[in-house]
């Protein structure tokens, strides 16, 4: 039953190597003689380098010492535990999506995962094609499952201070070809005391004006996600699985403040009071199904629907204290009707000399936003429709790997006021070459379009501040990306290094600017097709085991990047900036502890230079059977802290420093609780060498 078992596992991550441009799909390596492959995924915690992704094994010890496979993704030198978000993240940062067997999934589904269970770990950071416009990094763990098995578990963190609660929960249960999964987490913030101090200064109709203003808020958020799965599966023949899933979120922000405007060198004081507010429950039901059509042909099929209304209201005032005189007035109430389908089939073959996929997928996505305020009422519907055929080889010839693929997208945007319809040629080529069994060099190119927000290209007026409006453009226009990438990775027990110097190109970007407005009485903050940006530079990323253990662990992500935007009007932007993030971690026994930290940094978006979140966090943690006991610190020293300027070309001065000291110094306890009953496999049983492992370039 085993050697069924990681069978139909294979076949699973087969059958969902292909798939979706705006999801991304899937190339396995395609090369049947792999035995060397296999064997380094059976004892040793080694790492093999392909043209697309790395592989992951796990020793005894590595096993042991973790609880699920959740743990085993934080021994990876490009992942790490986001203690904010209670997730796991990459740390070059970027969106981070979780696979198992080769079918999304959620944490807390891997959760349900006992560590002698995983086979292998695939570390994608040139994603399938089903996922790539979805994630920046891609992780697919590959595992044997226990005939008949339950699996269940709990954790919760809490600050003791102030409003701050990180929980989960799940159950998993598997019985032969049937598996059932049920998983809820909650992320609960409630913060009194959140400082921020804004400055605009501009000149208007011949007057210097200059607003200060200094706030404190009282706002949070609660977000809860619940979904419930279900699988079945036959060995070599097929797999269906039916998931439902909803993410309940509300946000409320509560605030009063004091002004000093000035127009010209005549200063008031004046007082702003502030309340808003947001919600939503999308429901989504996802449904995929991989038949296996013979050994060399597979076909998969995927739908997702979804359909909510998301509501939020924003009221604000600004008055003269003096005379009570109101000077600014919003009162606005936004809902926006959404529904959306995605669709796609998906068919591949392998041959000889590697893999061909095919496939086509539709998206269709309709936003309808009814918007009130004092300004008027607005209607603004828009439809996205994105439709892509692609089709692309996978393959190896000696030491050099490669991937092929063309694709053609079309977008068509509608709304009221226009239709923007694109047909973009896609292609895609990935280079590997092996230059040693632990260093290889890899070279990546593709094109890709990109449609604007529906936030971007509604005219719906907001009131920012007196005499600043924001609207959208409904004339952007589609942006296309040229992304290029040459990688050297070197690794050894002691050092996993990643030198990526990258060029990324964006025709027609969209970009966000200050414009005269209402006959030149106002500013509006609003939207254009930029005539290009670019970002170019190095990212240098790894980890160094000084030890040759996870006794002491140094991860590092350095990225000096230079950014240039080339306004519609000529004007070249740049910002240069050097990018970092640093993680320190110890284990012995069953103790652990871990350090976070960074430098922030302006990076440039729009008008705006904005500054990533700080890091300085300390964490602990002991495991005493299924137990696990964590205590630790955020933001050590320091509030979190969060800061925006415009640039000198912008025609408004803007700055913004936003402080939370809620989270200064806020110590956390937690607790967890994992427990599994059920028939397990031996970890050292091998894999069949008549079947090539999942894998994709």
């Amino acid at each position: 039953m085993m050697k069924k078992q990681v069978n139909i596992v294979l076949l699973v991550v087969g059958g969902l190597a292909f798939a979706q441009e705006n999801n991304i799909l899937k190339i396995q390596d395609s090369i049947k003689n792999t035995k060397d492959i296999q064997e380094i995924l059976l004892k040793t915690q080694r790492k093999k380098q392909f043209i697309d992704k790395s592989i992951y094994s796990f020793d005894e010890e590595a096993l042991k010492k973790a609880r699920y496979a959740n743990d085993l993704l934080q021994t990876l030198p490009e992942l790490q535990f986001d203690p904010i978000s209670n997730s796991i993240s990459s740390i070059k940062g970027g969106k981070f999506l979780l696979l198992i067997n080769g079918i999304e999934a959620t944490e807390l589904q891997a959760r349900g995962i006992r560590p002698e269970n995983v086979i292998k770990v695939e570390y994608y950071d040139n994603p399938p094609t089903r996922w790539a416009t979805r994630a920046d990094t891609v992780v697919n763990i590959i595992t044997r499952n226990p005939e008949i098995g339950f699996a269940a578990g709990t954790s919760i963190s809490s600050a003791l201070t102030t409003g701050f609660l990180n929980g989960q929960a799940y159950a998993n249960y598997t019985n032969g070809r049937n598996n059932f999964g049920l998983e809820y987490s909650i992320n609960f913030r409630d913060y009194d005391n959140r400082h921020t101090n804004r400055v605009y200064d501009y000149t208007l109709q011949n007057s210097h004006y200059n607003t200060n203003e200094n706030k404190t808020d009282h706002f949070g958020y609660t977000y809860q996600d619940v979904t419930l799965r279900y699988t079945n599966s036959l060995m070599d023949n097929y797999v269906f699985q039916a998931k439902f899933s909803m993410n309940i979120y509300n946000y409320f922000s509560k605030g009063n403040g004091q002004s000093i405007f000035t127009t010209n060198n005549n200063s008031e004081l004046h007082g702003t009071s502030q309340y808003s507010g947001e919600n939503y429950n999308p429901p989504k039901l996802d449904l995929y199904f991989s038949k296996k059509l013979s050994k060399k042909d597979e076909i998969s099929f995927n739908v997702v629907g979804s359909s909510y209304s998301s509501e939020s209201f924003e009221v604000g005032k600004e008055w003269i204290i003096s005379s009570d005189n109101v000077v600014f007035d919003n009162d606005m109430n936004l809902k926006a009707k959404q529904n959306s389908i995605v669709g796609e089939i998906a068919y591949s073959h392998e041959f000889k000399a590697g893999k061909l996929s095919t496939g086509y997928r539709i998206d269709n996505n309709n936003v309808d936003n009814t918007l009130e305020n004092l300004a008027g009422s607005f209607d603004f519907s828009v439809n996205y429709l994105t439709q892509y055929l692609y089709s692309e080889f996978a393959g190896k010839s000696k030491k050099l790997m490669y991937r092929v693929g063309l694709g053609l997208t079309n977008i068509n945007n509608k709304t009221a006021a226009t239709t923007d319809n694109d047909w973009t040629i896609t292609p895609k080529i990935i280079l590997g070459y092996e230059l040693k069994k632990n260093q290889s060099l890899r070279l990546t190119s593709s094109f890709t379009p990109y449609s604007p927000g529906s936030a971007s290209l509604s005219p719906n007026i907001n009131q920012v501040v007196p005499n600043i409006i924001s609207t959208g453009n409904p004339y952007l226009t589609i942006q296309k990306a040229w992304n290029n990438n040459l990688n050297y990775s070197y690794n050894n027990k002691y050092f996993d290094f990643n030198a990526n110097l990258f060029y990324n190109y964006l025709d027609n970007a969209i970009n966000s600017m200050y414009v005269l407005y209402n006959n030149n009485t106002q500013y509006a903050l609003t939207y254009e097709n930029a005539i290009f940006s670019s970002r170019t530079g190095i990212q240098l990323t790894g980890s160094l085991k000084p030890f040759g253990s996870r006794l002491l662990v140094i991860k590092a992500n350095i990225y000096p990047t230079m950014q240039r935007v080339k306004t519609n009007s000529g004007v070249l932007l740049k910002n240069n900036y050097f990018g970092n993030n640093f993680t320190i971690s110890s284990e012995y026994k069953n103790l652990s502890l871990s350090y976070m930290f960074n430098i922030p940094i302006y990076t440039l978006s729009g008008t705006f230079l904005n500054t990533n979140e700080n890091q300085n966090h300390i964490f602990i943690n002991y495991r005493l059977k299924d137990w696990t006991f964590t205590t630790g610190m955020y933001w050590l020293g320091i509030p979190s802290r969060y800061k925006t300027k415009t640039l000198n070309e912008s025609l408004v001065n803007y700055i913004s420093t936003t402080n939370i000291y809620n989270n200064k110094n806020m110590f956390i306890i937690g607790l967890s609780y994992d427990f599994a009953k059920g028939k397990k496999n031996e970890v050292n049983r091998k894999l069949n060498n008549d079947t090539a492992p999942a894998a994709t370039f």
